[in-house]
């Protein structure tokens, strides 16, 4: 019997369209803190508080969409989402003021939060249920393309033509994004009475999937010590003098991730979760602990390519947990639950671990990050692991 169809037109168009969202959500961030300082004469802080003001409101906005997304229609979500990350786009032209780019900011990252969490929940319909793990790993691999891309396209632009430039150029990506996702073909699937009445009462169920909470809590964790390698790897590789191999890391990074995305995805529905998840987590500690013993430019970009088949294969496999987790009318709020608390980690992790660098250095910070990646596995263990061993034993008996 053969397989189930995974690359038809809409999971193209859907990878597509998340791509862009992606590719200009990478773009500006490297580069606004220094539109900030440059052009507005900003402090280091408020810098920094115009790039994180964004991830904030995308938070929020994600969390919301999940709620909404069934009942105003997937298709229809991401075109709300995507025309408004348009517009503000253009505000940026106006931006000659602290205040007004705080707003910018805000309002761009809303526009991001409805466009992603919308892109993540139709795939979730698309996808077969058989191929779910190889088909959020292709998904997830449109996210992968933009973070490497896109940091280098920011960096490169913004030193060799202006900023409004840069601002025009990220309009016309989100443009061809509009454009994909109006080529999605969707049929919706109705409400049954039960669900339409739960999406109408303002509980803390209709913000919240509490199936995917566990595995988005452990999201949280390792989003939170993956924080650490996205703010202190620049000062780290200049502390020990690898600023050359720094450069290269997400590069290397970037490219096991998207060789190994296909076979993870295969291994997880093949396997099963726990196949995967497991090595996910040793591979991310190992990675840590290379990371932090680095002499030479080759255990640094070697530590780079586990972290990224780590912390890689988790992204992706979790968001397949989710997902089989959570009824078909509740995946919108499966997948903005497990990305918000992900995403939640990753923003707030450099407040706190940047407190840790003075006291314990560089060093001892990805020592206690590879800590915290078996004290995640643990965790995984405990809240969904055994007990997806316990079912398989059922089954098997």
């Amino acid at each position: 019997m053969s397989e189930p169809r995974l690359w038809t037109k809409n999971f193209t168009m859907d990878s597509i369209a998340n791509f862009f969202i992606y590719l200009v959500y990478y773009t500006l961030t490297v580069i606004i803190a220094i539109y900030a300082m440059d052009t507005l004469q900003a402090s280091p802080g408020v810098a920094g508080l115009a790039s994180g003001i964004f991830i904030l409101t995308a938070l929020f906005s994600r969390i919301f969409t999940g709620k909404t997304i069934e009942q105003i229609g997937q298709k229809r979500m991401l075109l709300i989402g995507l025309v408004l990350y348009f517009i503000t786009t253009f505000l940026y032209f106006g931006a000659d003021n602290i205040p007004f780019l705080l707003l910018i900011r805000s309002l761009h990252g809303i526009g991001f939060g409805i466009a992603a969490t919308a892109t993540g929940t139709i795939i979730a319909h698309i996808i077969p249920a058989s191929r779910r793990g190889e088909g959020v790993g292709y998904y997830a691999m449109s996210v992968t393309l933009a973070s490497a891309i896109g940091p280098f396209l920011g960096i490169y632009m913004s030193q060799r033509i202006n900023f409004q430039v840069i601002f025009a150029i990220c309009a016309i990506i989100l443009a061809v994004s509009i454009l994909s996702a109006l080529l999605l073909k969707l049929n919706a699937e109705p409400l049954t009475t039960s669900a339409k009445v739960s999406h109408g009462n303002f509980t803390a169920n209709n913000f919240i999937e509490f199936k995917a909470l566990p595995i988005a809590i452990i999201g949280g964790l390792l989003g939170f010590f993956y924080s650490s390698i996205i703010s202190f790897l620049a000062p780290y590789t200049r502390e020990i003098d690898l600023v050359s191999a720094g450069s290269s890391f997400f590069i290397v990074y970037s490219i096991i991730i998207l060789f190994s995305r296909p076979i993870t995805g295969r291994l997880f529905d093949k396997k099963g979760e726990n196949f995967v998840m497991y090595p996910a987590f040793l591979v991310f500690a190992i990675g840590m602990i290379l990371l932090s013993q680095a002499h030479n430019n080759f255990i640094l970009l070697a530590a780079g390519g586990l972290l990224g088949l780590g912390f890689g294969t988790f992204m992706s496999s979790g968001q397949a947990i989710a997902i089989t987790l959570s009824p078909s009318h509740r995946v919108g709020l499966a997948t903005s639950t497990f990305f918000s608390l992900t995403d939640g980690g990753v923003g707030i992790g450099p407040l706190f671990l940047g407190l840790l660098v003075p006291t314990i250095g560089f060093r001892g910070l990805y020592m206690l990050m590879a800590g915290g990646a078996i004290f995640s596995m643990l965790l995984y263990y405990l809240l969904h692991g055994r007990k997806k061993r316990q079912q398989e034993s059922v089954i098997i008996n």
